[in-house]
């Protein structure tokens, strides 16, 4: 009896603390106050011993380590991913709607492939008020690569663009076929593997501006056929160096793990119908050759690989396609030098699966590896909206590129 009345003793006085919190509000009494600065603390002890982490840089070369330690210190230094979204998905999914859009004006080009087909080239040429290279004939210029359903307005391929702006640099970007309003003239559009139109483009854009150096900058797909396109032409291209960012290093890997049930629901099947829209959009001319309702039921992008993307690059099969669109396998045969940023907890491109022992094979070769960042996020600072991790990257990369080339190629 007495343990029951002490009992509700203790409920009674339980009960008349926390009516009183509720009358006198959580921070009123201290005791919230202390609860939410204890874990604010923890939290702050957590991220910094824990998150926030200087990448791992894997470079093939000392001299190539050395220079980029000097003349590229963001890949050395501690990168912080923003405090309230470091989580791989959550920054890839943040990103677009965060970070700003700035206004780019593009002067668009379309140029004829010899299949009599055309890609759509938009220039960003940089010719107002730039008293840094005034001479559009030598002035440095940036060849940038989309994603996979990606355009020149995307706000990652923007950034790019604003940042070298203040540099002074011309950029222009390379547009996969249909995916950037034109035409298409023949049932042909593009994939990972197929360096055709991006070496066409590539000996345009030298031959128009032949005394100007030029380096190239690739985005997930569109750094996965840089990769390739470089593993093919070795020193045989006018690039002086490029940069890729969040990379697909190995396609079946990738594939699998974009198709684990929470990341099929959050991208997979999104880019799938995107791809479709494309299809689509062109279904007059690619209906010729196409079972357009059947890829159309794809519901994955292997799926969509399997019954179009392979199929119209003439592999037997998916698995040969997949193989040959993995730049892992052409790493070796790079020889002017490349920077790699991946963060490790990208799903796109699983970190398990970066070819870290072949790129200390190559002294071209620098893996640039965070431990957090997503796909294309890199979010740091509080409210990034201005800059990333990677658009730092890139800014110092590129600079130390154009105005250090000697040193760079004397490696």
């Amino acid at each position: 009896m007495l343990g029951m009345i002490n009992l509700q003793g203790l409920t009674r006085e339980l009960s008349l603390y926390l009516e009183s919190q509720v009358r006198v509000g959580l921070f009123g009494s201290g005791v919230g106050l202390s609860l939410v600065l204890g874990f604010g603390a923890a939290y702050a002890c957590y991220y910094l011993t824990v998150i926030a982490k200087k990448p791992q840089l894997v470079v093939g070369g000392e001299a190539f380590s050395r220079f980029l330690k000097q003349r590229c210190p963001a890949v050395a230094e501690t990168y912080y991913p923003t405090m309230w979204c470091w989580e791989g998905r959550a920054q890839t999914l943040l990103r677009p709607f965060i970070t700003v859009k700035p206004p780019v004006h593009y002067n668009n080009e379309l140029i004829k492939t010899a299949d009599g087909g055309q890609i759509s080239l938009d220039w960003f040429n940089n010719d107002d008020d730039n008293t840094l290279y005034p001479d559009a004939s030598t002035r440095p210029t940036i060849l940038l690569l989309p994603g996979l359903t990606g355009t020149s307005r995307e706000s990652y391929i923007l950034h790019m663009i604003k940042h070298s702006e203040g540099l002074g640099y011309r950029c222009v970007v390379f547009n996969n076929r249909g995916v950037a309003g034109e035409e298409l003239l023949t049932p042909r559009t593009y994939c990972a593997s197929n360096t055709e139109d991006l070496e066409r483009v590539i000996h345009h854009v030298h031959s128009l501006y032949p005394g100007a150096p030029l380096v190239a900058a690739g985005v997930s797909m569109g750094g996965m056929l840089l990769l390739n396109y470089l593993g093919k032409s070795g020193r045989q291209t006018p690039l002086l160096g490029a940069a890729v960012f969040s990379a697909g290093w190995e396609v079946f890997e990738s594939a699998t793990t974009l198709e684990k049930p929470v990341n099929w629901i959050l991208f997979n099947y999104y880019l799938t119908t995107c791809l479709q829209a494309s299809i689509i959009r062109h279904r007059a001319v690619l209906e010729k050759q196409f079972d357009i309702n059947y890829i159309l039921k794809a519901r994955s992008i292997r799926e969509f690989d399997t019954r179009f993307t392979s199929v119209m690059f003439g592999y037997p099969t998916n698995n040969h396609y997949y193989k040959d669109a993995s730049p892992c396998h052409r790493l070796k045969s790079i020889e002017i030098p490349v920077l790699c940023l991946n963060a490790m907890d990208d799903v796109f491109s699983p970190g398990h699966a970066i070819p870290v022992e072949s790129a200390k094979q190559n002294p071209n070769i620098a893996l640039v590896l965070t431990a957090y960042g997503g796909h294309i996020g890199f979010l740091e600072g509080i409210w990034p909206r201005q800059q990333t991790y990677m658009d730092r990257v890139f800014k110092q990369f590129v600079q130390a590129i154009f105005e250090n080339g000697n040193e760079i190629h004397n490696m």
